[in-house]
């Protein structure tokens, strides 16, 4: 059934976010909204990531409507989501909305989508479908996603494989479009605009980025780890911008801080990472969306987790997933990093994650659901030719 604006206006579409990740993904939503005469976007941020988010915003030029500023100092999980969610649905009537947006697995999301729908808002789920088949890794993510998808008016998967989760799972096909991932629209819209911070070390480097919560009671000996592969490689630098998490800089700190080609910093604003992410030989990571940024620039990159809810990568050959055992880390990291042909073969996989207008097919879906656009054709990736299995990249879903 297609949707209808209230008093018949324009509908006005909340976009809601929370941390720097959603932020540097929604951007591309949000401009495409924007330049859409039938549609009127409204932005929604709940603070979950403070400094960060606020990079991000001013990065694309996004000025929110409403800010909950939920965030405070090692904030345990239930209070969060508590919080967000109270202050979520509390607002919601008072901006007038018709539709949420929400992106992705963060507390946030969930959050959000649960306030909307017991506001009587439908929602629609920005990178629907990812799956790592693991409720604790990633940890509370899988959760916060899976959660969400039971709620939504309309899934918008990234890839065919995110498609597939969601029928196995029994989503209607009828409320779906894929979309490919709005990480490469952002990363294509700052790459023009990203440059390495002036006091930033020259010759090559590898990138390090390490978080996650599921990674917390390893990382002290994951830092071992990685200081034990950069001094083998001594002609590299490794620039690690270390999270604000208290729980992880007193894992990673004491372990680096003397070790003379590691680079330990202050997180990086978002042009910057992506400067360090475009000139690096190798990103080592944790994170998720560093992933599909990775693929978009062309960078090989090492997954410091067991399972990932983004295998595609690792079927197209642009990241390998090594687990989160800092012995065999610091083989594998080792290994990769003197294998030049297996870095070159990398760099040139296609980029199995999107083609840069995943913003656009997420605003005409929308305007879809309204009655006011055709739906958007499904995205395709690239074919590999050569694509081989890739059974240490996570579970995959029974066929449909």
């Amino acid at each position: 059934m297609t949707l209808t604006a209230k008093h018949g206006r324009a509908p006005r579409v909340c976009v809601a976010f929370g941390t720097r990740p959603e932020a540097t993904k929604m951007a591309p939503v949000v401009a495409a909204l924007a330049r859409r005469p039938d549609l009127s976007p409204v932005t929604l941020v709940t603070g979950q990531h403070r400094e960060q988010l606020d990079d991000a915003l001013r990065t694309f030029g996004i000025v929110p409507d409403a800010d909950l500023d939920v965030m405070t100092q090692r904030q345990a999980l239930p209070e969060l989501f508590a919080r967000i969610t109270r202050e979520a649905a509390r607002l919601l009537p008072d901006l007038d909305v018709d539709y949420v947006l929400v992106h992705g697995d963060t507390t946030s999301t969930f959050a959000i989508a649960l306030a909307a729908f017991l506001q009587d808002v439908p929602v629609a789920h920005v990178e629907a479908g990812l799956r790592s088949f693991d409720l604790r890794q990633p940890f509370p993510e899988e959760a916060n996603r899976k959660l969400t998808d039971v709620l939504t008016d309309l899934d918008l998967p990234p890839t065919p494989l995110a498609r597939q989760h969601l029928l196995a799972e029994g989503k209607p096909a009828e409320r779906m479009v894929v979309t490919g991932n709005t990480a490469v629209d952002a990363v294509r819209m700052a790459r023009a605009r990203a440059h390495l911070p002036a006091a930033s070390p020259k010759g090559p480097l590898v990138a390090v980025t390490m978080h996650r919560r599921e990674n917390l009671p390893l990382m002290a000996d994951l830092a071992r780890a990685l200081a034990r592969v950069a001094a083998r490689f001594e002609h590299l630098t490794f620039v690690y911008p270390v999270h604000l998490n208290p729980s992880v800089r007193e894992a990673v700190m004491p372990v680096l801080t003397d070790v003379p080609n590691v680079v330990l910093d202050d997180p990086w604003d978002y042009l910057s990472m992506i400067a360090l992410l475009d000139h690096a030989e190798l990103v080592v990571t944790d994170s998720g969306g560093i992933q599909e940024e990775g693929a978009a620039l062309g960078v090989p990159v090492a997954v410091l987790r067991n399972v990932t809810e983004r295998p595609e990568g690792a079927d197209a050959g642009s990241l390998r997933l090594l687990g989160n055992d800092p012995a065999v880390v610091e083989a594998s990291l080792s290994a990769l990093l003197a294998d030049a042909d297996a870095l070159a073969a990398m760099r040139s996989a296609p980029n199995p994650y999107g083609d840069g207008h995943a913003g656009e097919r997420v605003a005409q879906a929308v305007a879809w659901r309204f009655g006011l656009a055709d739906r958007p054709s499904d995205w395709q990736p690239q074919a590999r030719l050569d694509a081989p299995s890739a059974p240490d990249a996570g579970p995959r879903p029974p066929d449909t």
